[in-house]
């Protein structure tokens, strides 16, 4: 058990501050909830039924979609792009190596692949849960104003969606800029994602 416990510390503590904060949303986001419906007159919800509301799944896929979209992206971008002294990219005076070996490696697509197909999926899967719980709190607000609901289609189409998902995507991609640029002149001794102290900022990679 220890040994699991000490190959595995990473992942377990992710899963628990994951799982820690998803619960500290629920919670607060409840809270919020109820105040809403007690301002328009609306009896509280059970907690229960909140963890089934568009109010909940709404945030919960908005957030999951930008997470996926950006490590996606990265992943991707990664590989065919590059930046002199970041511990965050491959080496570009080893661009024509990195090309061949793309291509003349024996895995099947899907393998060689795997990764990014795995983001593109869990964001395709949030995306969907982002839109259909926006959709239900997009009626629901509506409805407050005697207004008829709207169509998936309708959603999509107008701005609140894209605005709840802008304002994510771009917040994503200036951390994933922070990290880049900054492993250039920056260091954290013995983290995996920083060069060593002693290299020089012109050193590209790990």
């Amino acid at each position: 058990m220890r040994k699991f416990l000490h190959d595995n510390s990473l992942s377990l503590v992710l899963v628990s501050l994951f799982l820690g904060f998803w619960f500290a949303q629920a919670w607060s986001g409840f809270k919020l909830h109820n105040e809403e419906q007690e301002d328009h007159g609306k009896p509280a919800m059970e907690f229960t039924s909140y963890l089934r509301s568009g109010h909940f799944w709404q945030a919960t896929g908005e957030n999951w979609e930008s997470e996926f979209l950006q490590m996606g992206a990265y992943v991707v971008l990664t590989t065919y792009l590059f930046q002199r002294g970041s511990a965050e990219s491959n080496d570009p005076d080893k661009a024509e190596e990195l090309r061949v070996k793309r291509k003349t490696s024996g895995a099947s697509w899907i393998y060689r692949n795997s990764l990014s197909v795995a983001f593109l999926a869990l964001f395709a899967i949030s995306f969907a849960i982002h839109a259909a719980g926006g959709l239900v709190e997009f009626n629901e607000e509506l409805a407050e104003h005697g207004k008829p609901a709207a169509s998936l289609g309708e959603f999509l189409g107008g701005a609140e969606f894209w605005f709840q998902s802008f304002q994510n995507w771009q917040s994503e991609f200036l951390a994933v800029l922070s990290i880049v640029v900054l492993s250039i002149f920056l260091r954290q001794n013995g983290s995996p994602e920083s060069k060593d102290v002693s290299d020089s900022n012109l050193k590209t990679g790990g």
